[in-house]
């Protein structure tokens, strides 16, 4: 499995994204997963499911130091004190000393952005978490806790797939040696009967979710966390990487209509 070096963290660049995923059904999904080899997981204190992920950590047998496990605070935590009790919480629900990468999971409109990093600082100087970042953040928002705070963000984790353009967000990161983690990798499963994916995918006889996905992987700095239950999907994920996309494919993929936003809460800020 190929990894992206951030911040002192070796990111596995395919995960398992576990968002909507009920507590027994998640743990399953992560028993499966790492069972296939995965060693990045993806959760969030909104999902309510980081206690099934702490269960099938903790049975697993893995040692620790192989897994990448990712957790975010909620929008509505992000008051000093509040982020220290959610990040609390999340390790304890997670049966760990310590996570690998603790994001701002959206951001509000009301959030003290000096504040918030103060606070993840000093979690990451205490050694509970390796690493910090955040998701769901526009050019404007990653400009000032880049460039004003000067935040060692690890990553920003976005919605990105093949029916959504995020070339000005991407350019930036790149440029900064930022990592973006793509949720969402599949459009939500809409990849998977998109006719022009279908007839690359007959191609090179691959699945149309596949070549999303390889697609997205193919890209310099960029991972991926697609969210499933099943081992079969786990698996056919896990192949992806092996999949030889040509110019000519890109060359159709990049002709897809890209302004599909699946992923648009009210509470977030208007994106570029």
């Amino acid at each position: 499995m190929e990894h992206l070096q951030t911040q002192g963290i070796s990111l596995p660049r395919l995960g398992l994204g576990t968002f909507r995923m009920p507590r027994e059904v998640c743990r399953a999904a992560v028993e499966s997963a790492l069972g296939l080899g995965y060693r990045h997981i993806d959760t969030a204190e909104m999902y309510g499911n980081e206690d099934a992920i702490g269960a099938a950590i903790a049975t697993s047998g893995i040692p620790r130091k192989e897994l990448h496990i990712t957790t975010k605070v909620w929008h509505e935590n992000l008051a000093p004190d509040a982020i220290r009790r959610a990040f609390d919480a999340s390790l304890e629900k997670l049966r760990l000393d310590q996570v690998d990468l603790y994001l701002v999971h959206w951001p509000s409109r009301n959030m003290d952005l000096p504040a918030i990093f103060e606070t993840l600082l000093k979690l990451k100087q205490q050694g509970r978490t390796r690493a910090i970042g955040v998701a769901n953040f526009n050019l404007a928002l990653l400009k000032t806790v880049v460039e004003e705070i000067k935040a060692p963000i690890a990553c920003n984790q976005i919605e990105y797939h093949v029916m959504l353009d995020q070339t000005t967000v991407a350019k930036y990161l790149a440029a900064k040696s930022i990592p973006l983690v793509a949720y969402a990798p599949l459009a939500q499963g809409r990849a998977a009967s998109d006719e022009t994916l279908i007839a690359i995918g007959r191609k090179h006889g691959a699945s149309a979710a596949q070549v999303a996905l390889k697609w997205l992987l193919d890209q310099d700095s960029v991972a991926a966390i697609p969210k499933t239950s099943r081992a079969e999907s786990q698996r056919a994920n896990l192949d992806a990487l092996k999949l030889r996309l040509d110019d000519e494919d890109r060359k159709a993929i990049a002709a897809l209509p890209k302004d599909k936003r699946f992923v648009n809460p009210g509470f977030a800020p208007v994106w570029d």
